[in-house]
């Protein structure tokens, strides 16, 4: 008690200097590398971080309303008390790149980290990730479940982590190890492209006991403000979730994604390789009659995350540190389930390339935001999660980090209608590239194919512009934000049967088409 008065004393103080001194906003600082602001400001206490991911989630949640039947009341309340960025999207619609894009504040094409199938730590051997910073500024950094990428913890971004430090991700429950429940294999199939429910307790789910786990360090009172970072895996596949979840979504009720029948008619050749992708899930799908299934085991998952998200902001609220503790929540990527007969992420789509991005800074916390974020905010901006580096930075006061490609959000957690005219990138392996401003997407593939979309009149994608002269200037603006400078691929791993081989030049990638003609 005796350590929050005196916090809150000093809190005092730096509101009158500031007040007194006629200052209505801290000064503005130009970010690394961008033109936008990037505010700096040394706090006398700093806030703790609660930095919770959800994995593989498009923008089936009610606060974006990408399906009518979503069912995520805990990210409605937590959209309804802090700020909800509507046009947020990633680097790469992929896990490993856009979570090391993230987590190391750098661009897919600054540092050749551009796939799954790749090893970051040989990528990028000397990055200094985003919990690493703060712990060199005086955090606890500590965390459970998915945030690298599966098979690539980072020791050394924590001080502890659950399960440990070097196995960052619990065990989840096959109900049938080595087979599938619904979804009949084909061949080279990801063996985890499976739905079902599953016939144990809540409490006993990997995700469950990362969420436990986490909100045990939330009731600690640690003399250093904490990083605390939960990775929630669900919706990732298989969608393996207790049968309550299913029961939300009977299955003769649930609704398909909205398909327009000829969508892919004006997609170019490029395009039409992606879709497809992985011999074509949407065919086998379809023929084993699993659609309507496989959608209620995405709506049953995300429900089933929601659920232990409600359970982690209920444990932060009873704790001690329920005032002093800054909020931010991000989904990596988002999925397709048949949209353009194309299956799970990998594409640069809207439906992939879309993220969940949220958050929540209590007043009177952080001296970059003293007033804190406003509850209900909707932010209509285009936004990255590139940007979360910086605004994390800029909220708890730490010296600005150089080299991040991302801009710090503060001005928009501010005042939503700022003045923001930075498209985001979006990259998908090697020289293809995605840009998406308020108004358009436009999309550049290895083999020169386009597409441009006009959002203000084509949301769901389903009218490609790229060859409408009507276009031709607001095409050439787009195209002019792609890198010509992009960092070439760096090393991947052993591929597996099951594997796609990123394409990392324009040769490869006509040298597989002409042994594709020749199998057929």
């Amino acid at each position: 008690m005796i350590r929050w008065k005196i916090k809150m004393f000093y809190m005092l103080v730096i509101v009158v200097v500031v007040a007194c001194s006629g200052a209505d906003e801290p000064d503005e600082l130009e970010a690394v590398n961008h033109d936008a602001p990037h505010v700096a400001v040394e706090p006398v206490d700093r806030p703790n971080i609660l930095f919770i991911s959800i994995d593989d989630l498009n923008d089936w949640i009610e606060p974006l309303g990408g399906h009518p039947q979503a069912h995520t009341p805990n990210l409605t309340a937590l959209a309804e008390s802090g700020v909800n960025f509507t046009r947020a999207y990633t680097a790469s619609p992929a896990c490993n790149p856009s979570r090391m894009a993230l987590l190391s504040g750098r661009h897919t094409y600054r540092t050749g980290m551009y796939s799954n199938y790749q090893k970051w730590k040989e990528v990028m051997p000397d990055v200094q990730t985003l919990p690493e910073y703060f712990a060199e500024h005086g955090y606890w950094t500590g965390g459970a479940g998915k945030i690298f990428h599966n098979n690539q913890p980072d020791p050394d971004s924590w001080q502890e982590y659950w399960p440990s430090k070097d196995k960052h991700m619990p065990d989840y429950y096959y109900p049938s190890p080595g087979e599938t429940v619904s979804m009949p294999m084909f061949e080279y199939m990801y063996t985890d492209f499976d739905w079902s429910p599953i016939d144990i307790p809540m409490e006993e789910t990997g995700d469950y006991q990362s969420v436990s786990w986490a909100i045990e360090q939330l009731d600690q009172q640690r003399e250093e403000p904490f990083f605390l970072a939960v990775g929630i895996y669900r919706p990732h596949l298989p969608w393996y979730v207790p049968q309550e979840y299913f029961d939300l979504f009977p299955i003769d009720e649930v609704k398909l994604p909205l398909i327009a029948e000829n969508d892919n008619d004006d997609l170019p050749g490029r395009a039409l390789n992606i879709a497809s992708r992985g011999w074509n899930y949407h065919k086998h799908v379809t023929e084993a009659d699993q659609w309507r299934e496989a959608v209620q085991g995405y709506l049953a998952s995300i429900a089933y995350a929601d659920a232990l998200l409600g359970k982690l902001l209920a444990g932060l609220e009873q704790s001690p540190n329920a005032d002093n503790t800054i909020i931010i929540l991000w989904s990596d990527h988002g999925w397709q389930l048949g949209e353009k007969q194309h299956w799970r992420k990998f594409a640069l789509w809207e439906n992939v390339a879309r993220v969940v991005l949220m958050m929540k800074v209590p007043e009177g916390l952080s001296t970059a935001l003293p007033e804190g974020t406003t509850a209900g905010t909707r932010v209509e901006r285009v936004t990255s999660l590139l940007d979360i580096f910086p605004t994390l930075v800029d909220l708890a006061g730490l010296s600005p980090k150089d080299g991040l490609d991302g801009r710090s959000l503060i001005p928009l957690l501010r005042d939503p209608n700022t003045p923001w005219d930075f498209p985001a990138i979006t990259t998908y392996d090697f020289d293809e590239f995605s840009v998406r401003t308020e108004d358009f997407r436009y999309i550049k593939y290895i083999d020169g194919g386009e597409e441009l979309y006009d959002h203000r009149t084509d949301p769901e994608e389903w009218i490609n512009v790229a060859d409408n002269e009507a276009y031709a200037q607001e095409k050439a603006s787009m195209r002019a934000h792609i890198p010509d400078d992009a960092v070439p691929f760096g090393p991947t791993i052993e591929f597996q049967p099951h594997h796609i081989p990123p394409f990392v030049s324009l040769e490869q990638y006509q040298q597989s088409l002409e042994r594709r003609s020749m199998t057929e």
